[in-house]
């Protein structure tokens, strides 16, 4: 009956691993532990015939865990599974080179978990009970000395049978060193057999390579009567190569408990080595490139970082030499590879990726470290250098040769590269600085064009640090309620009355004060907060739109910004839908502005959403209408009732004839179609005057009024002060 130990700090986990240990061998006995400190201390009175341990563990993980069964002589040779749901292979090498025999990944597969713990039990009892008669045939040879020849041969010829179905090189030598018996397999690999090796050195069977480590832990096991922990050699094949065996010994007992010799256990593991060293290489270099990946290139950093500590390298002092320093980091990230998978397709952007780390191997040469980090972003470890200018060198070097266009599928293809570059000491001493300051370095080359390179300054880690505040506080503004709406008026300038009034969106920082849009909305697209935030506007717009419509004179319009990424994110016309409902606002009441910013492969999808807003009854308009490229198509594909010229068209009226024609232009464009033609940003009467010769509908901007409250305006609708200044 075999006894196996299953540790695991989950109940649920050691109930359906025992349940499964026993559905292999029904008669075993399964003992469960959930604090691995109580297993070890259990196995110092007990030696299970297998042990089954999770990985992750209070106190000891599963590598520490089998490191010290090991250690144990009720451990040193039996048989531990490791289960782990990591999929670093770094967590499995751990696990194999602390001792154990092999791994299964969580959620465990029942069909794999009974064949591993079969085929391991099966084993041990191999083992056991070929240690079983060897020590039977010792006492048998101690009890009976006239019959020691003949207890001999028949030992051997038992052992021979027994041992020679275990796939393991066995050997039991005595404490002078000669071989008492040997198995078919050791004795084949020695080029003879049993009965010739019997009798002789363990020279004829180990070489004398292996010879002098033998005899020594031989002698060990005799010293200590305790079993030795596995430990690694290797072996010519006779061929040129070498397999790798993993070894273990154990004493050999007679009836009155003395050590008369030690039995030695080879495995051929050579297989399962070459396994490790193919994981370790995966655990360190990028799949497709071959290139050192993320991980080498942090073991290497936090490594030159040490050295360079121990030269005594320090950051510079206020006012210092920043040119100076011992190494740098570029990170670099490809501009415009996107459009080579989008167009050619996944095949040929990692053929691109591959030609891309060619070329960087070949720039950099073989003095410093090229390394994929992931996607299209590569970092360079550029060793040893004396100022910041061979940096510059190298990566201007770097985009001379990403320049050239490259062949991808027959197609000839160009990019270009952004880089960012980091010193040590003088802009980090960490590994984990210099990669973020190195990639804020490459941000900011990137937001500024791309194609070019930029050095780290401290202000970009203060910029980047007030951005993550400024994200952290906006992911709870809603719920505090620290937004709120500020109201710009539009007048009608053939009445001169209010018929509108934009909805603009403020957030009333507890720290900060009142910030406008500019300040935040980026980080909310960026966080993913733009939709909370947009149907946060448009139910508080609806709301006041209807306490506007339920007041004496009646209402005015209510414009809300709709942002181009929303069609993409959300339900748009679920959303509008159920802001108009909750609030009872008229849906003609509503008007949504749309900024020239949607992607071209968006327009029918927007186009589509746009047309079920309009069947709703809301109203729809093109906001700073002029300055994008696709201004007339949009007019063509969105069925809008409304233009708001930019106010950039604006600004230099009266006096700027090009800027008239194209506000003409526009509003000749909004009569021939139906639609009304607004004015932004009007800040002076002479704009005022000139927009009204040129034919606009309606004006909006700060000569009509600042943003203001609702309740302000209100004052305005109910005629206790002028729409416009002087009207």
């Amino acid at each position: 009956m075999s006894l196996i130990l299953i540790l695991d700090d989950r109940g649920t986990n050691r109930k359906i691993l025992a349940q499964l240990a026993v559905s292999v061998e029904p008669s075993a006995e399964v003992v469960t532990f959930g604090n691995p400190l109580l297993a070890l201390a259990w196995m110092d009175g007990h030696q299970p015939d297998l042990v089954i341990s999770d990985y992750r563990m209070p106190h000891l993980d599963g590598a520490e865990v089998a490191g010290r069964i090991r250690a144990k002589a009720t451990g040193a040779d039996v048989p531990i599974i490791v289960v782990t749901a990591y999929n670093d292979p770094v967590f499995r090498l751990r696990a194999l080179e602390a001792g154990a025999t092999d791994f299964l990944v969580s959620p465990v597969d029942h069909a794999e978990f009974r064949t591993r713990v079969r085929n391991l039990l099966a084993l041990r009892r191999h083992q056991l009970q070929a240690r079983r008669q060897v020590q039977a045939l010792a006492r048998d040879l101690e009890a009976s000395e006239r019959s020691r020849h003949a207890l001999l041969r028949e030992s051997r010829e038992s052992l021979a049978q027994l041992i020679d179905t275990v796939p393991a090189m066995i050997s039991a030598t005595d404490r002078a060193g000669k071989l008492i018996f040997v198995n078919a397999r050791q004795a084949t690999i020695a080029g003879s057999t049993p009965a010739e090796l019997v009798g002789h050195g363990a020279l004829r069977i180990l070489g004398q390579a292996r010879l002098e480590r033998g005899l020594a832990a031989d002698a060990e096991v005799f010293a200590s009567g305790l079993p030795m922990a596995g430990f690694e050699e290797e072996l010519s094949d006779g061929q040129g190569g070498s397999r790798t065996l993993l070894t273990t010994k154990a004493p050999l007992r007679d009836g009155e408990g003395r050590v008369t010799a030690v039995v030695t256990t080879s495995i051929d593991i050579t297989d399962r080595k070459r396994a490790e060293e193919q994981l370790l290489y995966l655990a360190r270099h990028d799949a497709l490139t071959g290139l050192p990946n993320r991980s080498m290139l942090g073991e290497r950093l936090r490594d030159r970082c040490a050295q360079g500590r121990q030269d005594g390298r320090q950051p510079p002092r206020p006012g210092g030499r920043r040119g100076e320093a011992a190494f740098a980091l570029h990170i670099l990230d490809l501009d415009r590879f996107k459009a080579v998978n989008d167009a050619l397709g996944h095949e040929a952007g990692d053929r691109m990726l591959r030609d891309v780390a060619a070329r960087l191997t070949e720039a950099v040469g073989p003095d410093h470290l090229v390394a994929r980090l992931g996607g299209d972003e590569f970092a360079i470890l550029q060793a040893e250098i004396g100022a910041a200018q061979e940096a510059a060198q190298l990566a201007l070097r770097v985009q001379e040769a990403l320049e050239r266009p490259f062949t991808v599928l027959g197609r000839s293809v160009q990019v270009a590269v952004s880089i960012g570059v980091a010193l040590f000491p003088g802009d980090a001493t960490s590994a984990e600085e210099l990669l973020r300051h190195a990639d804020l370095a490459m941000s900011r080359a990137k937001s500024e064009g791309g194609k070019g390179y930029c050095f780290f300054d401290p202000a970009m880690d203060h910029a980047a640090r007030e951005a993550m505040q400024l994200e952290a506080d906006l992911r709870g503004a809603l719920a505090r309620g620290e937004f709120e709406l500020r109201w710009q008026p539009q007048v009608c300038l053939s009445t001169g009355r209010i018929v509108g009034a934009e909805a603009l969106l403020r957030w009333n920082h507890p720290e900060r004060g009142l910030l406008a849009p500019g300040a935040f909305l980026g980080a909310a697209e960026e966080t993913g907060l733009m939709t909370p935030i947009t149907a946060w506007v448009l139910r508080a717009a609806c709301r006041q739109g209807a306490a506007w419509a339920r007041r004496p004179g009646g209402g005015v319009r209510v414009s809300a910004n709709i942002s181009p990424s929303l069609f993409r994110q959300a339900d748009v016309r679920g959303m509008v839908a159920a802001a108009l409902e909750e609030a009872g606002l008229a849906p003609a009441t509503l008007d949504l502005e749309l900024t020239e910013r949607v992607p071209m492969d968006d327009l029918e999808k927007v186009a589509a959403t746009l047309r079920e807003l309009r069947e709703l009854g809301v109203c729809l308009s093109i906001d700073d209408f002029g300055v994008g490229y696709s201004s007339l198509l949009y007019v063509k594909s969105f069925p809008v009732q409304r233009l708001k010229i930019d106010r950039s068209f604006v600004a230099e009226l009266p006096g700027n004839a090009v800027d008239a024609a194209i506000v003409a232009g526009v509003v000749s464009l909004g009569r021939n179609l139906g639609m009304r033609v607004v004015a932004e940003g009007i800040e002076t009467e002479a704009q005022l005057e000139a927009v009204r010769r040129l034919g606009c509908d309606e004006i909006q901007g700060f000569f009509v009024s600042h943003p203001i409250t609702a309740a302000a305006l209100e004052r305005r609708l109910a005629g206790a002060e002028a729409p416009v200044p002087g009207t």
